[in-house]
């Protein structure tokens, strides 16, 4: 099976993560999103996608198993190629529509950001928990999570590390409708066919115009974070996050 199954239904455009449990994401999923993004801007009879994952968790973050590049500048260009597929996404033209179920993480709420909009259940989960693997935001967080919470709540969030429930998330502006976890597809389908029922030329345009320079913002914020992650991944404190992470315990941060 595919790693995401692109089906439509009239005018939207279904892009399933299939990585179940978790979702967990590598260069070649987010590759296959950003291929899903252009594939709709390029068909005329596709007005919106509807992305949204099979399991568990919408997307938990950052696939650290397995296969790993071996030196820092592989890791870098590695991490390089990921975020140029996440530019392609952010490129897009047309609107996202992201159902959100169980944990939007890490990397993975990065993905659920780069959307025009999030349904959530009350069950759902959001955190920006870089800073407890001893790590930085990426996936252009530093742009969009202030841009939907305020730069106060969103320092809060990244700084803490701490997760936020869906009511709490649909309080602050982090998911757009709250529904129950039986009603989470079919909801987050009626918004995108509602958007689908508009003018296409309206839309986009419109969409075009409110996110004018987005792209562009996230790209060179892209470069900031990127330059840190590639630090932070060869110390210590990333070494330990990661391994308290496995082990289900608190990090013993040293700052080193």
């Amino acid at each position: 099976m595919s790693d995401l199954i692109v089906t439509r239904d009239g005018h939207v455009q279904i892009a399933e993560i299939n990585r179940p449990p978790h979702n967990y994401f590598d260069t070649k999923l987010i590759g296959l999103i950003a291929d899903a993004v252009e594939a709709a801007d390029a068909d005329p009879s596709l007005r919106v996608t509807l992305l949204c994952a099979n399991g568990k968790s919408f997307c938990a973050g950052a696939d650290f198993r397995g296969d790993q590049p071996t030196t820092p500048e592989e890791r870098r260009v590695e991490s390089r190629r990921l975020y140029s597929h996440g530019i392609r996404i952010f490129r897009g033209k047309k609107p996202i529509v992201a159902a959100v179920q169980g944990h939007a993480i890490g990397g993975g709420l990065g993905v659920a950001l780069a959307a025009d909009f999030r349904v959530a259940t009350p069950e759902t989960s959001f955190a920006a928990n870089f800073t407890r693997l001893g790590f930085h935001p990426g996936f252009g967080l530093t742009v969009t999570l202030p841009e939907l919470v305020g730069t106060t709540r969103a320092s809060l969030l990244m700084l803490t590390g701490r997760r936020v429930g869906g009511e709490e998330a649909w309080r602050i502006g982090l998911c757009d409708i709250l529904t129950s976890a039986d009603n989470l597809r079919a909801e987050a389908m009626k918004l995108a066919q509602e958007i689908a029922s508009s003018s296409p030329l309206g839309v986009t345009s419109t969409r075009e115009t409110l996110r004018l320079g987005l792209a562009d913002r996230v790209e060179q914020r892209l470069e900031r974070e990127l330059e840190v992650q590639s630090w932070l991944r060869e110390t210590e404190d990333f070494a330990e996050g990661v391994r308290s992470v496995a082990e289900r315990r608190p990090a013993n941060f040293m700052g080193r």
